[in-house]
């Protein structure tokens, strides 16, 4: 099997101007935010992500990386606006597709089983379809000739997920409550990179965990990256909660654009190492305050 880690300071190189970026997470929960400020590093453009969004996409918007956003939802779970997200879908700045959290899944699924589309009757009657051209309705072949929505597959360039634990060759394994819909991110991409919060050897997988939490394998990943907080600051159960005084900061950074680049520049356009030096440092600050 081969050894597919590479360097979180290399993962910019991977990333060229006009993608589909699929991010796994859900909302403020297990977002691989160590990869997304590898995206703001290598200054890609006009990208289109992929997600059931929490503060990577805001940051993509913010940085103007992002020209579109196909999303199940945008927020930050326990502050329910994502605010620069927000901003930037009501100053026209960026394209918002909305979709219904199931139509996205089945978008997904198509594009993994590389079919043109999956038949779902989520969405139907709705704006997310009757707003969206793109998006067709079908009548079964069958006896009950039921009006069907015809989801088109959501293919994506490239998928990014974080995860507890991975070995060398791309196996991967979620500890947490949920691995939510990681998976199907993988299958739906050209290429894949996960990054975890400890590489280990195969055999370690199994350690106090079943077989089952293996969520991604190893024909799925491309490229593995030991991330130790690597969802910092959503969360990564059972190893870390969601920092909420560094996601309240997020929050206020949106308040004006000075707010914005000063946060930017201190915890944005940096390197992993220097991100988590300057967290601690602003945890620091605030005990002593």
């Amino acid at each position: 099997m081969s050894d597919k880690r590479i360097e979180v300071d290399d993962v910019a190189d991977l990333f060229e101007d006009g993608m589909t970026i699929g991010i796994g997470g859900w909302g403020s929960r297990r977002k691989p935010m160590a990869l997304v400020r590898a995206i703001v590093r290598s200054g890609a453009k006009d990208l289109t992500i992929v997600s059931f969004g929490g503060p990577d996409v805001g940051v993509l918007c913010a940085t103007g990386q992002a020209a579109k956003v196909v999303h199940g939802f945008v927020s930050l779970d326990s502050i329910a606006i994502e605010p620069h997200f927000a901003a930037r879908r009501q100053a026209g700045t960026v394209e918002s597709v909305e979709l219904d959290e199931a139509m996205l899944v089945s978008g997904l699924r198509a594009a993994a089983r590389r079919l043109p589309f999956e038949v779902t009757r989520a969405g139907l009657g709705s704006d997310a379809v009757q707003r969206n051209p793109r998006i067709r309705t079908i009548v079964s072949p069958y006896d009950d000739r039921e009006k069907l929505v015809a989801m088109p597959a959501v293919p994506l360039d490239l998928a990014l997920a974080h995860l507890d634990r991975a070995d060398a060759s791309g196996n991967a394994q979620c500890l947490g409550p949920d691995p939510y819909f990681d998976d199907l991110f993988a299958s739906a991409a050209a290429r894949t990179v996960v990054s975890a919060e400890h590489v280990v050897e195969t055999a370690g997988l199994a350690t106090d965990a079943a077989a089952s939490t293996i969520v991604l394998n190893r024909t799925m990943v491309d490229h593995v990256v030991h991330a130790p907080a690597g969802a910092h600051f959503t969360s990564c159960e059972p190893a870390y909660g969601r920092d909420e005084a560094f996601q309240r900061a997020y929050v206020a950074s949106a308040a004006s654009d000075t707010e914005w680049e000063r946060f930017r520049s201190r915890f944005v356009d940096v390197d992993d190492a220097t991100y988590h030096r300057s967290v601690a440092e602003l945890h620091a600050e605030a005990s002593r305050s």
